[in-house]
């Protein structure tokens, strides 16, 4: 049971320039979600962190991140695409949601503060993350979020989650993964985390320059870079001049 069932890309025939030039965005058609757990990967560039936005904001998300009932904006840099996504979305809707972009999760953080601030305005939202998120290191920030601001019954959309785990925090990350998506939590993540994408049962979307492409887990360009560099460390070092 997912809350986002399939995606379509209804084209209006006056797309130009970006996002629409990007291959896996012009080649995009409908996606379908069978998993409850989905993942974009691919190179920088190649598309992954603007569908996810797309879809973000599509279903009702701030486009700097949050929760639903979070409004607000230090610098309008997401991309028109969300204006031809179509949602189609399954029969039940979701008890919680939260849309976490990493590169602006900062900005959330001030809001967070700004509105606690405001007399009378209660309960304070950062006890819902267990404190002030700005009295914690960026990856404390994150980890709070994963396992105490998230309660489940939610549809969570995460771009680089990842990006201020440390490799055990990922590991754990994982693991509190696999109890909201029990508690019929379902994940949409933009990710380069080799650790994440080895959630069992995950489906993985490639993004490159063929279009949007379902992988396994030991095809995908994640797991075989990294394995060959563990394996030959020395080897590549010496091929990079180092």
């Amino acid at each position: 049971m997912n809350y986002i069932a399939e995606i379509e890309l209804r084209r209006r025939g006056n797309e130009r320039g970006y996002p629409f030039n990007i291959p896996a965005i012009e080649l995009l058609g409908r996606m379908e979600f069978s998993a409850p757990v989905t993942f974009f990967i691919g190179k920088n560039g190649s598309g992954k962190s603007t569908l996810l936005e797309a879809i973000a904001v599509a279903y009702g998300f701030n486009p700097e991140g949050g929760s639903k009932n979070m409004n607000f904006g230090t610098y309008e840099s997401h991309s028109a695409l969300h204006e031809t996504l179509k949602i189609i979305k399954g029969p039940y809707r979701p008890r919680d949601g939260y849309f976490l972009r990493a590169e602006s999760f900062y900005n959330v953080a001030s809001y967070i503060e700004e509105m606690d601030a405001v007399p009378g305005y209660a309960p304070p939202i950062k006890e819902a993350y267990g404190g002030s998120l700005h009295e914690r290191s960026h990856g404390e920030a994150f980890s709070a979020l994963f396992f105490t601001r998230l309660h489940g019954k939610g549809l969570y959309i995460l771009d680089e989650p990842e990006a201020a785990l440390s490799p055990d925090n990922q590991l754990a990350a994982l693991a509190r993964i696999k109890e909201l998506t029990d508690s019929g939590s379902q994940f949409i993540i933009a990710t380069h985390s080799p650790i994440l994408t080895a959630y069992p049962g995950a489906e993985i979307f490639s993004f490159d320059e063929n279009g949007i492409t379902s992988v396994k887990y030991e095809e995908t360009d994640l797991y075989r870079v990294y394995k060959y560099f563990l394996n030959n460390r020395e080897k590549v070092l010496g091929d990079l001049g180092i």
